[in-house]
């Protein structure tokens, strides 16, 4: 009896222990973010937890993420989830925002519902954050939403409401290929929407990746099940892949960082550069499947094709400007060499190189060095996202992508 009654005084004792260690506070809790513009008093940030935060701590921001559920948009949200920021998703299709839930602790993640050319809405996502990350972008056309309504309206009013309610901080995310003379409508609007963003919100950071690979894709999926739409352009257009990782790995350092990132532009190109043909072979070697013998369809054909499909199909297949970017080299490969079949050296920037690129507003072109980061090599990650596309009876044998050595063949000796 006499250990039953012991039981809630011993208890007592612990809970009071903890809340007095948890009553106090330390300095790595207190940050003092410096403002980007000179007319704002600085925000105190206010952390709790851990001084290596983690996903139960709290970093002490409130960040908006616009396009949260798109392709970059939700290894951003985990990112900035796990080290213990609150993070606004605004969406606007209530199965996709719900994987985003589970992504932070009890409260971090908050979805709001929005439209594009409310202001009120927006207004309403961004008011109580201090930075507001818009990675919204559409790279074909539908009957409710042109290039110019998402990527450069939607862009504009999200920086002109960010601007009014004195938001201290933006980042915009654009493409590595955006250029006001581009063949391309895609990459004319992104730079369109670069312009409008700097001139509603003078301080905001422009990111410009290029295209992108991970799980959900549409280069390794897309060349793995319709091969024909990299035929075009004999396969020697030239680009830069990179990691959705290393790309949201980025723009999360750039939450912490805003003496780097405010008023910059940021160049997160790939470290190889490959082109189609080089990736189709890439595939074959780690699929086990033979490389597709499609013909190259002629330019012409392939985008009256692709106009037929989508005036007669509701859903997304291929669009005519989808088209015209297979023939675009991404900007920036005359820094690369292509490594040879016998040595097989992995390429990749030179020193001495300097992009012949300039920001929105004439800056120099930040990059990977800035960040203290160094991308990784699709060759990598590439067994990945396309063991799927194995036969069952050669799914689980080893592969090795020859980044290092050629590939070798397994055998199982009888």
């Amino acid at each position: 009896m006499a250990s039953i009654r012991m039981q809630p005084v011993l208890r007592g004792k612990g809970v009071v222990g903890r809340r007095s260690i948890l009553a106090t506070r330390s300095a790595h809790q207190l940050v003092v973010t410096s403002s980007p513009d000179p007319s704002h008093t600085p925000k105190p940030i206010i952390k709790y937890g851990p001084p290596t935060g983690g996903r139960s701590s709290d970093s002490g921001h409130t960040v908006t993420v616009f396009g949260c559920t798109g392709f970059l948009g939700r290894y951003l949200v985990q990112k900035l989830a796990r080290q213990g920021t609150q993070v606004v998703v605004p969406y606007r299709d209530e199965d996709e925002k719900r994987p985003l839930k589970i992504m932070g602790d009890l409260g971090q993640i908050v979805p709001m519902e929005w439209d594009a050319r409310n202001p009120d809405q927006i207004a309403e996502c961004v008011k109580r954050s201090d930075v507001v990350y818009n990675l919204v972008g559409r790279d074909w056309e539908t009957r409710n939403f042109k290039y110019e309504d998402v990527n450069v309206k939607a862009a504009g009013l999200i920086a002109e409401v960010s601007a009014s309610l004195n938001v201290p901080r933006l980042v915009h995310v654009s493409h590595l290929n955006a250029h006001p003379d581009s063949a391309s409508a895609f990459y004319r609007s992104k730079y369109h929407g670069e312009r409008a963003v700097r001139d509603a919100f003078p301080t905001a950071t422009i990111v410009r990746p290029s295209q992108m690979f991970g799980y959900e894709d549409w280069l390794l999926n897309a060349i793995a099940q319709y091969p024909i739409l990299f035929k075009l352009n004999e396969g020697k257009t030239k680009i830069l892949p990179v990691h959705v990782m290393d790309v949201a790995g980025a723009l999360d350092l750039m939450l912490n960082a805003p003496v780097t990132s405010v008023a910059s532009t940021f160049a997160l190109p790939g470290p190889v550069l490959h082109t189609y043909n080089s990736l189709q072979s890439l595939i074959s070697s780690i699929t086990l499947n033979p490389i597709s013998t499609a013909p190259t369809v002629p330019k012409a054909l392939a985008k009256a094709v692709a106009t037929a499909l989508n005036r007669g199909i509701w859903w997304p297949t291929v669009s005519p400007d989808e088209i015209e970017r297979k023939y675009i080299d991404d900007l920036g490969i005359e820094a690369f060499q292509e490594s040879s079949d016998a040595a097989k050296v992995q390429s990749g920037w030179a020193e001495s190189y300097k992009p012949e690129m300039k920001g929105i507003d004439g800056e120099e072109v930040k990059g990977w060095k800035e960040l203290d980061m160094t991308p990784d090599p699709i060759e990598d990650h590439a067994i990945k996202y396309l063991r799927r596309y194995r036969a069952a009876t050669s799914y689980d044998i080893p592969v090795e992508t020859g980044k290092h050595k050629p590939p070798k063949a397994y055998h199982v000796l009888p």
